[in-house]
Formats: structure tokens, sequence, C-alpha cells
């Protein structure tokens, strides 16, 4: 267990932040981490170098091609970068800095921008259970994992909403929180484990003015039902609250500990960063599939009935960061889906984060039929995965809605405006149907 005088003794200063980072892997099927490369600071950018030993590897596989290639001296970022993506896919999220920030600076935490500390401060400051199969030390040679002491559901929701409401946490929950500061996203999140699997749990906001847990809930049961490759999903209650928990697909547990899975997210698939993340595309990622995926036809089929059901649940948040895939050290794999949570319409029209053919972005079926020969679909094909999936979610509406204890004021919000959306139907063929 890390004390809170340890965790503050380890806390850099704004005026002294670190040159360098040591970047350390797990490698496939293995339980413990090797010594990768190291990331240096120039200027406002970060080189990285792969180092000596971990070159000599028999098994040595770069971190993800062609943004890292296996090869000796420094390597900058891409051009328009200031970092590598690989890299900072392992870095915390607004969530992960939030909590950060808060530890640092305390009740001054919501008067802080996290942009006023440095990524590689943020590396070393985050838990070291974070997505994917990379970690990040202050050594090349001994690896220390920072890791927050169990807590239960209750503790860990009342400590993230301490966070959200910008005051201190206390020293036991502080040490709690901080296992799940390395998960991605903007809502509150811990990370959890029994002794087989690994979840991240998603708390309520209090800035929340729907169940945004339920919602993700009944999309991400729904999305199974559809067919869907979708992480598995469980609705809980801690102190009187729905929390949601995800298990993760990056871990695996064997005999002699757990192993973790290498992944790059969508944003590092397309070579863009955060500030030029909506300009990537489905239309991208299918080419991208198409030419370095396994299985392409069937991730295809995969994506593309992922997009269509976005748009029939007014998940409107599919940005490059919630698609991601496995990393091999030669090609890439679909992760299962996740974070599929419909957003609260205000207005009668929507547009997806990501593009999804040429410029159009209109979260309509029409526009997704439009996009099917780029996901070697005939127009035929496509039509018949809608119709399946329009299917599919009206039938198994109600005995989704029950599992989540939805009451009537979220049934009603979410049945015609979040799914099955009138303006989903918009310029579709007439054979889809009355959306009501």
């Amino acid at each position: 267990m890390i004390s809170r005088n340890r965790l503050r003794q380890t806390v850099l200063s704004l005026d002294s932040s670190p040159k360098e980072v040591f970047v350390w892997q797990w490698l496939p099927g293995k339980t413990e981490p090797v010594i990768t490369g190291r990331i240096e600071s120039d200027g406002k950018r970060q080189v990285f170098n792969y180092g000596r030993s971990y070159l000599g590897l028999p098994d040595a596989r770069a971190l993800y091609e062609p943004e890292l290639p296996l090869r000796a001296g420094v390597i900058e970022p891409l051009t328009g970068l200031t970092m590598a993506g690989c890299l900072r896919d392992g870095a915390p999220d607004a969530w992960g800095r939030r909590v950060i920030i808060n530890r640092i600076f305390g009740h001054k935490g919501d008067a802080i921008d996290v942009d006023q500390i440095d990524e590689l401060t943020y590396y070393l400051q985050s838990g070291s259970d974070r997505i994917g199969a990379l970690d990040f030390q202050t050594s090349s040679s001994n690896y220390v994992p920072r890791v927050g002491s169990q807590a239960s559901l209750e503790e860990l929701m009342e400590a993230a909403q301490r966070v959200v409401a910008g005051v201190p946490i206390a020293p036991d929950l502080e040490q709690a929180l901080f296992h799940g500061t390395s998960l991605g996203g903007a809502r509150p999140k811990a990370s959890i484990e029994t002794d087989t699997k690994k979840y991240v749990a998603k708390f309520s906001s209090i800035s929340d003015v729907m169940n945004v847990v339920k919602m993700e809930f009944v999309a991400m049961r729904m999305a199974a039902k559809l067919g869907l490759n979708v992480a598995h999903t469980e609705l809980k209650q801690a102190g009187g609250k729905d929390v949601l928990l995800i298990e993760r697909f990056d871990r695996v547990k064997i005999e002699r500990g757990w192993t973790r899975k290498s992944m790059v997210s969508a944003l590092t698939m397309f070579g863009l960063d955060e500030m030029m993340g909506r300009y990537g595309s489905y239309q991208d990622l299918a080419e991208i599939i198409r030419r370095r995926f396994t299985e392409p036809k069937k991730s295809l089929l995969e994506l593309f009935g992922r997009l269509v059901f976005n748009v029939l649940c007014s998940n409107t948040d599919d940005h490059a960061r919630n698609h991601a895939a496995f990393w091999d050290g030669k090609s890439l794999t679909l992760t299962p889906a996740y974070d599929i949570c419909p957003q609260i319409r205000n207005a009668r029209e929507a547009n997806q984060a990501l593009f999804i053919v040429g410029e159009k972005r209109m979260s309509t079926l029409a526009t997704c039929i439009e996009a099917a020969p780029h996901f070697l679909l005939s127009e035929k094909a496509a039509i018949e995965v809608i119709e399946q999936q329009i299917a599919t979610i009206r039938a198994s509406w109600a005995e989704i809605a029950d599992e989540a204890a939805l009451s009537l004021v979220d049934r009603g919000v979410m049945w015609g405006r979040q799914f099955l959306n009138p303006y989903a139907f918009d310029g579709a063929p007439k054979k889809l149907g009355d959306p009501a």
C-alpha cells in the first residue's frame, strides 16, 4: 500500500518537470515487463529511443508501426504531432488528470488547468495498471509499479464525487482512486479487480441530468443482442447509486499472474492528435482495416454494424479514442466495442464525432448506406444489416429496459429520442419503415 506521504513525495513540482521517462512493456504472454526505451523532452516535443538491451531481445517488436519502427536511434513524432500516439494512448485522459491534479493541489485542483502540467509528469503520476501493455518509470533498471489500495465501490464512488466537486480526498480514498488514474475517458471511473477479472467501474456525476450509467448499460447490452463484439458489462448498485462495470479485454489472468495486450487507438492509427481528431473518419478507418487488419472482411462488417448502431442509439460520442485495435507487432485486430453511450438529444439533427463518408457526418442511415462500399458491402447488404438491427432493437427494448430497471421517465427519453430517433431515418429507403 502506498502511503499518502509517499505519494506526496513522488509529486514533481511544475518548476521541476522530468526531462525523460523510461517505457516498460509487457510482451505477449509475459507477466513481468521489460525495459523498452526512453522518452525525452525536446522542447515541446517528445522523442523516443529503443533501448539497446530491448533491440537485442529475440521477441522484441515495435511499439507501433509505422510510428515507432524497431530500430536504433532517435525517433521523432510524426509530422504534426508532439509525441508518438501509441505512447499518448497510455497516458491518462481527462478524468485521470483531474484525479492527479486533486492529489497534487488538493482543494486548489479545480482551479488548475490540466494543460499546466506537462505530459511526462502525467505519465509518472498515474497508476501503472493503464490501458494496453505499457507503463512509464523514472528508472531503466528497476520497475516499481504505482498501485493504489483496494476499496469498495461505495468508497470509490465517494472519492470520485469529491474529485468532481473539486475538494480534497481523504488519504485512504486517495490511495483507492489512484489505481484508476491511468484509465481513459472523461467520466468518473476507477479500476477494480477480482481473482480472475479486471473491470473499469464508471460512476454517475453530480452534473448528470440523466442516468448516464444506465443509458450506457442499455446501449452495451443492446449492442450485444445485435451480435456485435462488445465488452462484457454489468450494472451494480453502490450507496444507492448505479455503477457500470465493464470487463477489461486488455488483461488476461494466467497461472503466473496477469498478462497485458498491446492496444492502439484509432487516433493513433489515423496519425492524429486530440486537436486534429475531428478530421478522422469511418471511411479512413475502413481503409486501414482493409490494408492492415487481421480478418479484414469480418472486421469491416463489425465496424459497419457499430456505425449503424451508433446512429440508431444516438451515440454521437464515437470519437477516435472510442475505437481501438490490438497490436501484435505486425498487424492489427479490432478490439471489442466499448464506451457506447447514447447522448442527450436537444435538437432534431445530430452528427457523429467521426466523419462517415467524405465530409458527411450526419447521424442518418442514408449516410451509412452511402458509406457501405468502403466497408465492402453492397447497398442491399447494408440495408439488411440495418433492418436486422432495427428489428432486434424493437424486439429487445422492453427486456433490456426491465433489466436496467429504467424509470418511466428514462424510458420515455430514450425510446424514440435516443433509440430510433426519427432523424436517423431521414432520406433512408422507405422499406426501413416508420421509426415510431
